[in-house]
C-alpha cells in the first residue's frame, strides 16, 4: 500500500491544473495519485502520460465509426492488455490511483475509464466519459446522436443504452434519467475519484489520512459541495485539531445559517464542544 502524503506541498499545482480552461484529467488524476504515493515524483507523473501515448500508439489508424472505436479500444486494451476490473479492486485504494491503475492494470471502472479515454483521445477517438450511477462507463461518438457506450470495467463489453439503464436499475433499483448518459467533464470525473476515495477511508477508522487529503483536493476544484467544508472540520477534529476544526466549523455555520439556522447552531454547538476538548 502506497505511504500516504501529509503534506500540501503539491496542493498549489493541482488547483492551478483545475482552473485551466482544458483542464488536464490524466495531469489531475496523476496529482491526486501524488497525494497517496509520495513516490511518484515528476519523473513518475512523465512516465505514465508516456505510457498513455505509447498505448495510443498501438490503437489502429482512423477506425471510423463508433462502434469500430469501441471495438478497437476493446481488442487493445481489453482483450489484448487485459485492462478490466473485479470485485476485489473495490477493497484496494490503489484502484483509485491512475499510475497504479497503468501499472496493475486493473481498477475501478471510473480509472479504467479514464485509461480508456485517456488513450482514445490521444489516437483521435470521439470519446468521452459517462457517469451512470453507480457505474462510470465510456462514450464513442455524438452523445446525442450517434453512439456507441462501452464497459472498461467488463473489457470493453459493448452496451446499447438500454443496457446501461438495465444495468443502473440492477445496482441501484432505480430508472435511468436521460440526463445521467451526457459527457462527464474532467472535473466531475475527478470529483467523483475523490468521492470513491473519501468512501474507501470513511469505511476505515484508521484512514482518517486519507480522507482528509481527499476532502481537501475536492475542495480545491472550481465547483464542490459546501459540506465537504463541514466534513473536513470533523475530521480535524478527530484527529485532534481542535481549534482549526472549531474554527472550519464556525465558517461553514455562517455559510449555512441563513438557508438553515437550526443545522448552523448545532454546529456552532459542535464547536464549542471542540474548543472546550482543549481545557
Amino acid at each position: 500500500m502506497p505511504r500516504m502524503n501529509d503534506t500540501p506541498d503539491r496542493r498549489p499545482r493541482f488547483a492551478e491544473a483545475a482552473r485551466e480552461e482544458r483542464p488536464d484529467l490524466a495531469l489531475l488524476c496523476l496529482l491526486v495519485g501524488q497525494e497517496a504515493d509520495p513516490e511518484l515524483d515528476e519523473d513518475g507523473i512523465d512516465a505514465a502520460q508516456i505510457e498513455l501515448d505509447r498505448l495510443a500508439g498501438l490503437v489502429p489508424y482512423s477506425p471510423g465509426a463508433p462502434d469500430a472505436w469501441a471495438a478497437a479500444l476493446a481488442g487493445l486494451l481489453g482483450d489484448r492488455l487485459d485492462f478490466r476490473g473485479s470485485a476485489g479492486d473495490y477493497r484496494r485504494l490503489e484502484s483509485s490511483l491512475l499510475h497504479e491503475v497503468l501499472r496493475r492494470r486493473r481498477g475501478l471502472p471510473i480509472l479504467l475509464s479514464v485509461v480508456w479515454m485517456e488513450v482514445a483521445r490521444r489516437a483521435g477517438a470521439p470519446v468521452y466519459g459517462v457517469a451512470l450511477p453507480g457505474h462510470f462507463v465510456v462514450g464513442f461518438g455524438d452523445p446525442y446522436g450517434s453512439h456507441v457506450l462501452a464497459d472498461p470495467f467488463d473489457g470493453g463489453r459493448v452496451l446499447s443504452d438500454e443496457d446501461a439503464a438495465l444495468l443502473v436499475a440492477g445496482a441501484l433499483g432505480t430508472p435511468l434519467a436521460p440526463a445521467a448518459l451526457a459527457p462527464a467533464t474532467p472535473l466531475e470525473i475527478v470529483l467523483r475519484i475523490l468521492n470513491n476515495i473519501r468512501a474507501w477511508a470513511a469505511a476505515r477508522p484508521e484512514r482518517t489520512d486519507v480522507q482528509l487529503w481527499a476532502v481537501e483536493l475536492s475542495l480545491l476544484l472550481p465547483s464542490h459541495p459546501a459540506r465537504l467544508r463541514y466534513e473536513r472540520a470533523k475530521l480535524l477534529v478527530e484527529r485532534g485539531d481542535f481549534v482549526a476544526g472549531a474554527k472550519e466549523m464556525e465558517q461553514y455555520a455562517e455559510v449555512v445559517a441563513a438557508m438553515e439556522p437550526n443545522a448552523a447552531e448545532a454546529v456552532r454547538r459542535q464547536a464549542r464542544a471542540a474548543r472546550a476538548m482543549l481545557n
